[in-house]
């Protein structure tokens, strides 16, 4: 079951503004007001905070801590701005949220069981049940999606049939303005080679000689980096300096393999060819946003100058709701995170992986 519907406190807040807000605030309102939660994030991702960077203003102006579990800190970049810790360093919290069923998310809720538990997709699943999806899903509180197809997903996943509550991807909160450039292709890569933070998608082959065909075309090339790709192998393109839903608006159309940011990018108004292949494995939603799928780098060109958006529908269901979803998330999490306890559990106190 899919729930689409937005809570309450959403809808006022969109319909009415922070003055009526303020208004409909007195003093006794203020006083009950909860206090910031503190909450862990464990991803299939150890190291991906990329996955958890588009939560940190909303979290910011609500004045919350995030912080993302890691194994240890040689996997973290210099300056990142999302907080980690590892298991035995990470402070205080009042919830936990796991983004997926495998190795890393499930050794962290049972170390920190007596934490309260969420399941939140911030990437794409496979509709196929995790095999440590059974030791979590009793444990989780709530699940949300993005949207109504990675609901679907993301149900299927974990193996259950409870509601799953569609709040939006983040990432359409400041959605740019589309301004296409003449003859300019973004090349969307994923993950060329597996490393210690995630798995690797197939494709990078036909991607590569796919944005060959283009560039002999006339097409400029832009190449939007996965954050875990191997930059080397772009490095005869320009290489976007922006994220690639931003660098999409200055696009007539993008190519790449499918993944997470293909309904994002659809959103821009961009459209989208996907390089499928034979290997790959995707949810059909991320299919679906696209105008065309090729197998063959020679289908390139012909499929880029003819490619469209999806109709409004399927678009609809592979994207969700766009606007306010970091609210909505952590909304969301809110309403299932217990108040008022006397002091927040601690995971010092935890049973060692």
């Amino acid at each position: 079951m899919i729930d689409t519907q937005l809570s309450r406190r959403s809808m006022l807040g969109g319909l009415l503004g922070g003055t009526a807000g303020a208004g409909l605030a007195g003093s006794a309102a203020w006083a009950r007001r909860p206090r910031p939660l503190r909450v862990l994030i464990a991803t299939n991702e150890p190291w991906g905070t990329y996955h958890v960077a588009p939560l940190l203003d909303e979290a910011l102006r609500r004045r919350w801590d995030l912080t993302q579990l890691v194994p240890d800190y040689a996997g973290v970049g210099p300056g990142d701005p999302v907080q980690v810790a590892t298991p035995a360093d990470a402070p205080e919290a009042d919830l936990l949220v796991v983004t997926g069923a495998g190795d890393w998310p499930a050794d962290c809720a049972a170390r920190f069981r007596r934490l309260p538990l969420n399941a939140s997709a911030l990437a794409y699943q496979l509709p196929v049940e995790a095999p440590r999806a059974r030791e979590l899903r009793r444990h989780v509180r709530l699940f949300t999606a993005s949207s109504p197809a990675e609901g679907r997903a993301f149900a299927d996943y974990f193996g259950t049939r409870r509601p799953v509550r569609v709040v939006g991807s983040p990432q359409t909160d400041d959605l740019p303005r589309r301004r296409p450039e003449r003859d300019l292709v973004l090349v969307l890569t994923s993950v060329t080679r597996p490393d210690q933070t995630g798995d690797a998608a197939p494709g990078t082959e036909l991607l590569l000689r796919s944005a060959e065909r283009l560039a002999a075309a006339g097409k400029r090339i832009l190449v939007g980096l996965h954050p875990r790709e191997d930059r080397s192998l772009w490095e005869q393109y320009e290489i976007s300096t922006v994220p690639s839903v931003i660098a999409s608006a200055c696009a007539e159309a993008a190519i790449g393999i499918p993944g997470t940011v293909f309904p994002l990018v659809a959103a821009v108004g961009t459209p989208l060819v996907g390089c499928v292949d034979r290997e790959l494995s995707v949810p059909d939603y991320l299919l679906s946003v696209c105008s065309a799928t090729i197998t063959d780098p020679a289908g390139a060109a012909d499929a880029v100058d003819a490619a469209e958006l999806p109709d409004p529908a399927t678009l609809s269901d592979a994207l969700g709701p766009v606007d306010g979803s970091a609210d909505r998330l952590l909304d969301a999490w809110r309403e299932r995170t217990p108040a008022g306890r006397a002091a927040a559990l601690s995971g010092a106190g935890s049973q060692s992986v």
